[in-house]
């Protein structure tokens, strides 16, 4: 069923119309997912709920967010998905596609009910996807075969720590984002070109300090003349990690060839951190 539908029909138990869970009143044609106890059939209906909140809050026209971003190239999370019964398949496939967004998607490639089994692996292995589990688990030689062709196999019997993992491995198909961290600056006291080495900055710590990892920007009355990594850093013939200020050092910036004395080499490093999904 692709729309958004105004109920939800749960039966649960195996007795025939024993009692069911609604989400309103049901239109003609809504499809009826069985469940084998209340609890699972509340979690459906409360996803299902929230889920379509979601799909409303984001459809723009005839197309929906998801099906625009299927046209671009995005970084997708593929899923080969198993379930202990059809109702709960259903549910956890559209929960975890809906956590698209416009950086990352997810795509259930495959959908079935049972426990999970070596072609669930190879199927995985050959799309290039992970393998979801909801209340059901590895039989055979399913896990050894996953381990082999390091596959991995996420398993869960609550539908909200299933879109949790998934989000967390959304995140990590993103590229980290790079916050700059000042750490100091030193002055250009005396240049020493040295052929196996370069340009050799004789400088003095002026500010904070400076580091093997730092880059440098150097600038020259407040003018940035180049930007690069550190290549060498040298307290008289000795390679260190660090100077502080106050401390005198050779520096060696990659690729300065245009430096005088009187410049000032700004040091910071790139601090990675983790993208948002937004």
């Amino acid at each position: 069923h692709d729309g958004a539908p105004s109920a939800l029909m749960v039966n649960v138990g195996s007795a025939p119309g024993e009692h069911a869970i609604l989400d309103g009143a049901p239109p003609a044609g809504e499809p009826f997912y069985h469940v084998e106890n209340e609890k699972a059939g509340k979690q459906i209906v409360a996803h299902r709920r929230e889920q379509r909140r979601k799909k409303e809050s984001v459809q723009s026209g005839p197309s929906s967010v998801f099906e625009r971003m299927k046209a671009k190239k995005l970084p997708t999370v593929k899923v080969v998905l198993r379930a202990d019964v059809q109702g709960s398949a259903e549910a956890v496939k559209e929960t975890l596609e809906e956590l698209s967004t416009k950086k990352v998607r997810v795509e259930v490639i495959f959908n079935g009910v049972g426990a999970i089994n070596e072609n669930d692996v190879k199927l995985a292995h050959a799309g290039g996807a992970i393998i979801v589990g909801f209340s059901v688990k590895p039989v055979g030689k399913a896990a050894q075969a996953a381990e082999a062709e390091g596959v991995k196999i996420h398993t869960f019997d609550v539908i909200y720590e299933a879109a949790d993992t998934i989000t967390e491995i959304m995140l990590d198909q993103l590229e980290p984002e790079y916050i700059e961290r000042e750490q100091g600056a030193a002055e250009v006291r005396a240049l020493f070109p040295i052929p196996r080495l370069g340009m050799v900055c004789g400088s003095r710590v002026i500010k904070g300090s400076i580091t093997r990892n730092s880059t440098i920007r150097v600038k020259r009355e407040g003018k940035l003349i180049h930007t690069g990594k550190i290549t060498s850093l040298r307290v008289f013939k000795d390679d260190v990690k660090e100077v502080k200020d106050g401390f005198e050092c050779g520096i060696v910036v990659d690729g300065l060839t245009e430096v005088e004395p009187g410049d000032v080499l700004e040091a910071f490093e790139l601090e990675a951190q983790r993208s948002s999904l937004d």
